[in-house]
């Protein structure tokens, strides 16, 4: 049985629907992810799986146990479900054990230490008891505020952007940080996020969300490699989708030139489809018989990533070349296909 299950879940505010039918599975101790831009209702489905929502139709269930559905609305502190928060939501006033020990106070004082000594150990944190979360630095505190989550073994844990106050490069070490720690604790969860570089960096499952409606629900290997449709190619990864024409069971014509791979099923001649061109499927060359325009570039410290425009004139491609590969805006390059898998969208 799936540790969280979502049915057909439906939310709307008066005549608004912000949630269309939206079902999903976590198993235990896997870590799930809702992932998608600003607005597409990813925290409104946490929300309601934490039990601050109300579901207009479907169920949610944790185990065998439904706690939220039409008839049915189990409250948030009885859900026995664990929140993280962008801001850590740390007491300043506490120290850190009593911080970790705010949720297990029922426990008995020796049950409460021995808790509150595995959780530091298991967030490379021992020691710290004493001190307070400005002692901390943010990495730090996002750790004991997982500690304090965990603390009380809940069923399912909810991160909420736990990371979206960090700078880049710490990102995704925080992510690779907390996966690490809730595997230990075999905790399953659920990351609401719109880095994608966190939900691969931590997630077994994601679903990519736009306007309410769950896209696809999918490893993070298929969803780049096998994009359900062309918002999930696009927001996956960077690319650029282009028009493409099926000349047979292997190829497909483009504006860069024949394209060869497997094909969707019931393709056939003549059929129109959009291709999927990421970066690293263009290769800056000395010369080669396929040419583009430099229009725009951008400086990523080991590398640059170019947007160029092809011969047609509407076509944009991009492409990242080593830095001391440079070439001005305006200026003719040349470039070689080196695509290892094909992304067909219709």
């Amino acid at each position: 049985m799936s540790q969280l299950s979502l049915q057909n879940i439906v939310i709307q505010y008066g005549q608004q629907v912000v949630i269309h039918d939206v079902s999903l599975q976590v198993e235990h101790g896997q870590i799930g992810c809702l992932l998608g831009p600003s607005g597409c209702g990813k925290t409104t489905l946490l929300r309601a799986i934490a039990g601050f929502e109300a579901v207009t139709s479907g169920q949610i269930a944790l185990g065998d146990t439904i706690i939220s559905s039409p008839q049915i609305h189990i409250p948030p502190e009885k859900r026995q479900i664990g929140m993280v928060f962008q801001d850590y939501a740390l007491f300043p006033h506490l120290t850190i054990a009593n911080n970790i020990s705010f949720g297990i106070r029922q426990l008995s004082k020796v049950a409460q230490t021995k808790r509150i000594e595995q959780l530091l150990e298991l967030v490379n944190l021992s020691g710290y008891q004493k001190r307070y979360p400005h002692e901390l630095s943010g990495g730090q505190q996002q750790r004991i505020a997982l500690a304090r989550a965990l603390a009380p073994k809940p069923k399912l844990m909810l991160l909420d952007e736990p990371f979206g106050s960090q700078d880049v490069e710490l990102r995704e070490i925080l992510a690779r940080e907390v996966r690490d720690i809730l595997k230990q604790e075999q905790t399953t969860a659920i990351l609401v996020t719109h880095d994608q570089h966190e939900a691969f960096a931590m997630a077994d499952e994601i679903g990519v969300l736009k306007a309410g409606r769950l896209q696809q629900w999918d490893n993070p290997y298929h969803l780049y490699h096998r994009p359900a449709n062309a918002f999930v190619a696009e927001f996956i990864g960077q690319g650029v989708l282009i028009a493409g024409e099926v000349l047979d069971n292997y190829t497909v014509q483009t504006a860069v030139g024949v394209v060869s791979g497997s094909l969707p099923v019931g393709a056939t001649p003549h059929m129109p489809l959009q291709v999927l061109i990421r970066p690293d499927d263009i290769r800056l060359v000395a010369k080669a018989e396929r040419k583009a325009v430099v229009i725009s570039r951008v400086f990523r410290g080991a590398e640059y990533l170019y947007t160029l425009q092809l011969s047609d004139q509407k076509t944009t491609i991009l492409a990242l070349a080593p830095s001391h590969q440079q070439y001005e805006i305006g200026e003719t390059v040349y470039f070689e296909l080196d695509m290892q898998h094909l992304v067909l969208v219709p």
